[in-house]
């Protein structure tokens, strides 16, 4: 029987597992690590976090899994989108990650449009410049710290910093790629017309594949730490809802599905490069050969309600600790006492942003219809808690 890895760099933790070509789950592992947030809006990662969560858990799939390590053939990555990692000509990191969800470079945006029309943009990359987006990360860093720029010789998405730590090969796919500002979406390479625009040598990206095409193998050294042959290959693999798009089986023209994590998003399906006018959804490719896929959704869901828990929540933690049960588990128990529309109580979930429907960094978040009794405790935990469990699902739909 052989056997796959694939290993999924999130924003909260990097999960790996290892089953048989049936799909058959032999072991799986987790690694979590933390998400810094040095100011307003910013979030970032240390790339070596993910490299150290990713060789931990690769290791320990196939130490529980008691699998013979000939029989493991190879290797799949995914993981969240739009993250900035830049390494030196060592190929070490130089400053830590700005990912997907940063929200600081909203002037960069401005920029970008001075650079090349809001048409051409949409033309070339599928998408208007968005904050979110790697190209205006990298133009922050070029103008609010020169001195690391500098360095910089290699531009990696944070999965694809992982596959460089295993096979030592720079390399992307296209629908990782897709949402770095800098690819031709409909052509599926890079656009040296974007390139030239933002001063960003085509040497420091990684060469662009479809998700199933072989991009190396394992490192000898990687392969004896954990437990591995160096014949193990590693395909480019895919952004982390292009993946569970294959997953799923939304492989079909039109077909759907709905993700609600630290942000949410509707995926669709699409057999045809299809522009969207004034690109109010993201437009990426696919990780199925020939297709492509649309995504829109809040930055802020499951987000919201963490930002709750931790800062309104401190008794639910407590007891949830005592009792050994989640916190949670008592925000739903005290919404579920709520009826619909939380008696007027409204939350905007603009917490890091927003992205659909309204494209803008500098949104910010809210509650209104708040009364005198809105800040009684027990209002408050039932009242506010049932209206951001359900922003994230309704936001999608405006």
């Amino acid at each position: 029987m052989r056997y796959l890895i694939g290993i999924d760099i999130g924003t909260s933790a990097t999960k790996t597992i290892l089953m048989d070509e049936e799909g058959n789950v032999a072991a799986q592992a987790v690694r979590d690590y933390p998400l810094y947030q040095p100011d307003n809006g910013w979030a970032e990662q240390a790339p070596e976090d993910w490299q150290q969560a990713a060789l931990e858990t690769l290791k320990q799939v196939v130490e529980q899994s008691g699998v013979n390590r000939g029989d493991i053939q190879g290797i799949g990555l995914s993981g969240q989108m739009h993250g900035l990692v830049m390494l030196d000509e060592a190929g070490n990191p130089i400053r830590r990650s700005i990912i997907w969800c940063d929200q600081r470079s909203g002037q960069q945006v401005d920029e970008m449009l001075n650079l090349l029309p809001y048409e051409k943009w949409l033309e070339i990359t599928a998408n208007p410049p968005i904050a979110a987006w790697t190209a205006a990360k990298l133009l922050w860093v070029k103008r609010h710290e020169p001195e690391i720029y500098a360095k910089c010789r290699h531009i990696l998405l944070p999965k694809d910093y992982i596959r460089y730590v295993l096979t030592g090969q720079f390399a992307t796919d296209v629908s990782d790629a897709s949402g770095m500002q800098m690819l031709d979406v409909k052509n599926r390479c890079w656009s040296d017309e974007v390139l030239e625009v933002l001063g960003v040598q085509k040497e420091m990206l990684g060469k662009v594949y479809e998700s199933q095409e072989i991009t190396g193998r394992l490192l000898q050294s990687v392969a004896e730490k954990c437990g591995l042959t160096a014949d193990v290959k590693v395909v480019a693999g895919s952004a982390d809802n292009a993946g569970a798009a294959i997953g799923t089986g939304v492989v079909r023209d039109g077909d759907a599905f709905t993700s609600i994590g630290t942000s949410a998003l509707v995926y669709t399906h699409m057999d045809h490069y299809i522009p969207i006018p004034e690109g109010s959804l993201h437009l990426c490719c696919s990780s199925v050969p020939g297709c492509w896929f649309t995504m829109g959704g809040p930055q802020a869901a499951g987000l919201s309600l963490e930002w709750f828990k931790n800062n309104y929540c401190q008794d639910y933690k407590e007891k949830a600790e005592k009792d050994g049960r989640s916190t949670y588990d008592l925000i739903n128990e005290a919404a579920a006492d709520i009826g619909p529309g939380s008696e007027h109580l409204i939350f905007m979930p603009y917490l890091m942003g927003e992205r659909t429907p309204h494209m803008n960094p500098r949104c910010r978040g809210g509650v209104c219809g708040t009364e005198y009794h809105s800040y009684q405790s027990a209002f408050t935990k039932g009242h506010h808690g049932r209206c951001r469990i359900f922003p994230g699902r309704l936001q999608q739909y405006p």
